[in-house]
């Protein structure tokens, strides 16, 4: 008898210019995805157990993590799950921001996967907004999707940034990449 998944998963999801960015050198996020894609990235969301990004793109793109459809929402609750999956962040400093929308949007579970070294200061900081878990030292990106895997997290979405899309995929950690293209060039080698 199986006693159930390792690991959930891992479906990563990635937005590039065609010379192949993710990001530019302004402090403004760059927009790679139009209203039908963010309504693709939506639904797809609606089917994961969980969203991840990582420490820098909370802090950058302080993004929300949320399913942005009233009926996908809807539909979560109707079959016994949260509206928004669990939102999922990992971080090597602890240095993440108690006002961010990762903490204060939504109604979900947040879990936050630190450094050992950071354990303490991370719990300190955000311990009340969110379960701080220790991730190893160096991070342990297998240990903590088994991890996931025991808290009933089938399907993991793994949004970014780039540094995590890179950990992941050296890792071997990926199951399925979506890739979308827009339309045209950065041409910033600061990118």
């Amino acid at each position: 008898m199986s006693s159930g998944p390792v690991r959930p998963y891992v479906l990563l999801s990635c937005a590039a210019s065609i010379d192949g960015y993710i990001d530019d050198a302004t402090d403004q996020r760059l927009l790679l995805s139009n209203e039908d894609d963010f309504d693709r990235i939506d639904e797809v969301r609606a089917g994961c157990d969980a969203i991840l990004v990582g420490a820098g793109t909370n802090r950058r793109d302080d993004p929300r993590l949320l399913i942005r459809s009233a009926r996908r929402r809807e539909e979560r609750v109707a079959t016994g799950r949260c509206a928004t999956p669990v939102k999922v962040t990992i971080t090597a400093s602890g240095d993440l921001d108690p006002t961010a929308r990762f903490f204060t949007a939504g109604e979900t579970e947040r879990l936050v996967f630190c450094a050992s070294g950071a354990l303490e200061k991370t719990r300190e900081r955000i311990g009340r907004l969110a379960t701080v878990l220790d991730g190893g030292e160096p991070l342990d990106l297998a240990a903590m999707l088994a991890d996931l895997a025991t808290r009933d997290v089938r399907r993991l979405m793994v949004e970014g940034g780039g540094s995590v899309h890179a950990q992941f995929l050296a890792a071997g950690l990926v199951d399925e990449l979506q890739l979308v293209v827009a339309p045209f060039f950065v041409g910033d080698c600061r990118a």
